[in-house]
């Protein structure tokens, strides 16, 4: 008998089959950039701009919207006549007096002002009556109330991180930008909070509703936050509502998915429960569903509160004040040690935030303990008494200091000590000793692989483009993923900003290679050891808090206005999560696992190699998920440094009077690359997830 050779190619074939079908994707792609020649005309190299009209479209459908349709008679004061404004001009103009006067409430409440008092009587009172202002409440008060709260909340430290922020923010300067940010969150997140409830219930009461509200989700939660401006300004103006109602826009989704995760995650024998005991559909909402999906809902919380700080900077651009605004402003005087100081504030608001919404989501309430009422209201007592004494401390500093500045009321701005020229010199120390050394790497990165890489991509064809990306969703998730991403490429290809999304393609992925390598490194080597892990945590949690502008000064000082720049501020702010994710993956492989690799003679990179990274890749490609959107995100922001990609032409759009139509195309431009590169990297998770039995 004959025995039969096995075919070693076939059982390569076989066994890595969609590793050989990848390589023969890549051989046809590869066959198409070079078959294909460049020319306009060729419906092989890019597609006709078919959607060109669209952005006028949109603007005309606007401008009709806010100025002619559906005209009402509405009275105006000033000129004692009726005059004819379209309808939905009106009730966004008066949403927008409702934002504004609850944010100019607040911010009084906090540091004090007229304007309050000015909307229930007139500016000629006002002057009249000097009385008539609203005193601000010292900076002691809120800060002992943060104190007080945050041991009330998790004990002695959280209250010393919370007295620390608070003392730190006032002593420095900064206390009235501060209150005016904190203002402008305290009414977008609480607004983000009951709509995110309202339509996460609603989608947990009906799947239409949940299928309804998927994309425009999917796409809110990708698409720049430039993009959110140009509409915003258009319909409800410029000011501090503007930016209020454009973080609210920004911060809504994510609520909207956890409250709609944590209903979901109910058991049905809690639900069933509540029936037998006789509730109605209403008890059952409120009595049983949603205190039991509490800890999901209060991480909602959470995001939208970090949500909002994130958008403090750029809804600067459309008027709001505070300390976004002023970092704004020092960044374009290149006031480094300013912007410094100012992107610590911001960050010292939003730990203490973080930390005090994850407290009150993690505390244990007994509802079962027999208190007395002064038992039950201890912190609030202790705050009122408290509020007394500092309220008599403010009084007496105006004896101590009554030809100077009252320090125990309030520090007016930027009359702290400050450490700006500590921080500026050491910033013009680098400049002065790196500029030059580092010219040599800036102008190698450039010419050997930024722009060879630029130009690969701006030679690709579109046929060549939609074969590649659709044939890996193919590959991957079959034909129902090539379709769901051909079809996001295409509504692209038919726009006349084709080579401008080559371009954010180009300098998001070489970002997204650099930045899922490094995390991917440093992650695996922290995820060893506890402290490493915290302290990495920790880096990752503050950086990622820290505003994004920051990033970009010191590297435009160190190697210009360059994509190299930009590129090195995107890999910064895009390894954050590719760290996290990391660490978390792999101190979630279960220890029982590693001990049996040890006990199998494994060395710690066997281990590393066969344990650790195949069971935590479907948390490592989550993490890779979130690079690539925080890069897209770095990328649109780098704009304002001179790149050529979709960013420039958004930011643009802004300063445009008919820039709503692009802004918001560019704006699905952007989101279309992320969702496309989003599902892709969810459905690959998913299977792998569904290999290693974790699903």
């Amino acid at each position: 008998m004959h025995r039969r050779v096995p075919d070693m190619g076939t059982n390569f074939f076989t066994k890595h089959r969609k590793l050989s079908q990848f390589v023969i994707l890549l051989i046809a792609f590869f066959a198409l950039v070079i078959l294909v020649k460049p020319n306009e005309a060729n419906v092989l190299w890019r597609f006709p701009s078919l959607l060109a009209s669209l952005p006028g479209i949109i603007n005309d459908f606007a401008e009709n919207l806010m100025f002619n349709w559906f005209p009402i008679q509405v009275y105006d004061p000033h000129i004692e006549e009726y005059e004819e404004v379209a309808l939905l001009r009106e009730v966004t103009r008066g949403f927008s007096r409702g934002v504004l006067f609850m944010i100019e409430f607040i911010r009084e409440v906090l540091i004090g002002g007229v304007k309050t008092i000015v909307a229930f009587t007139s500016w000629e009172f006002v002057r009249e009556n000097p009385w008539a202002a609203w005193p601000a409440l010292p900076w002691t008060v809120v800060s002992g109330g943060a104190v007080i709260l945050g041991y009330a909340l998790n004990g002695r430290n959280l209250a010393l991180l919370a007295g620390a922020a608070t003392v730190y923010i006032s002593v420095f300067g900064q206390w009235h930008p501060a209150m005016e940010t904190l203002s402008f969150v305290l009414v977008a997140a609480p607004v983000s909070v009951l709509l995110g409830l309202l339509f996460g219930i609603l989608s947990y009461k009906s799947h239409a509703v949940e299928v309804a509200l998927a994309p425009f989700l999917n796409i809110a939660q990708t698409m720049p936050h430039f993009s959110y401006l140009v509409p915003v300004t258009v319909f409800f103006g410029l000011g501090d509502h503007a930016g209020a109602i454009a973080t609210i826009i920004f911060a809504t989704p994510p609520m909207i998915r956890l409250t709609l995760l944590g209903l979901k995650k109910v058991p049905v024998e809690v639900v069933e429960a509540g029936l037998m005991n006789g509730s109605n559909d209403k008890q059952i909402l409120f009595k049983v569903l949603v205190p039991t999906a509490r800890r999901d809902i209060l991480i909602g919380v959470n995001q939208v509160i970090m949500q909002c700080l994130a958008m403090a900077v750029i809804a600067s651009f459309i008027g709001a004040k505070g300390l976004g605004f002023n970092l704004l402003l020092a960044l374009n005087q290149l006031r480094i040690g300013q912007a410094l100081e100012l992107g610590i504030c911001i960050v010292l608001i939003a730990v203490v935030l973080d930390k005090l919404s994850l407290a009150y989501a993690n505390k244990q309430t007994d509802y079962f303990a027999d208190l007395s009422f002064a038992q039950r209201h201890k912190y609030a007592l202790v705050f009122a008494v408290f509020f007394v004494g500092c309220i008599a401390v403010a009084l007496l500093g105006q004896l101590i200091f009554q030809d100077g500045i009252n320090y125990l009321y309030l520090i007016p701005h930027n009359k702290g000590i400050t450490t700006e020229l500590f921080w500026q010199s050491g910033v013009d120390w680098m400049v002065d000793n790196w500029y030059a050394g580092l010219q040599g790497f800036n102008r190698g990165l450039i010419v050997n692989v930024l722009q060879p890489m630029k130009n690969a991509y701006l030679a690709m064809p579109v046929s060549a483009t939609f074969l590649l990306v659709m044939g890996t969703g193919c590959i991957i998730g079959g034909i129902r993923s090539a379709l769901i991403v051909g079809g996001l490429l295409l509504f692209i290809a038919l726009t006349e900003w084709w080579d401008r999304a080559l371009i954010t393609m180009y300098m998001a992925s070489f970002s997204v290679i650099i930045s899922v390598t490094f995390g991917l490194i440093v992650g695996s080597i922290c995820a060893q050891y506890t402290f490493a892990s915290k302290a990495a945590l920790l880096a990752c949690d503050t950086l990622q808090t820290f505003p994004s502008f920051i990033y970009l000064i010191p590297v435009i000082m160190l190697f210009g206005v360059t994509d190299t720049s930009v590129l090195i501020a995107v890999i910064i702010y895009a390894t954050i999560p590719a760290v996290r994710y990391t660490i978390e993956g792999i101190r979630n492989v279960p220890p029982s696992l590693k001990e049996a690799g040890m006990m199998s003679g494994a060395t710690a990179f066997q281990r590393w190699v066969k344990i650790d990274l195949p069971l935590a890749f479907p948390h490592i490609m989550l993490g890779v998920n979130q690079t690539v959107i925080f890069a897209l995100f770095m990328v649109i922001i780098g704009a304002m440094i001179g790149t050529d990609d979709l960013g420039q032409y958004i930011l643009k759009a802004l300063s445009d009077k008919q820039g709503i139509g692009n802004g918001l195309m560019l704006g699905l431009c952007v989101a279309f690359i992320g969702l496309a590169v989003d599902h892709l990297i969810n459905t690959w998770a998913a299977q792998r997830k569904n290999a290693l039995g974790l699903s």
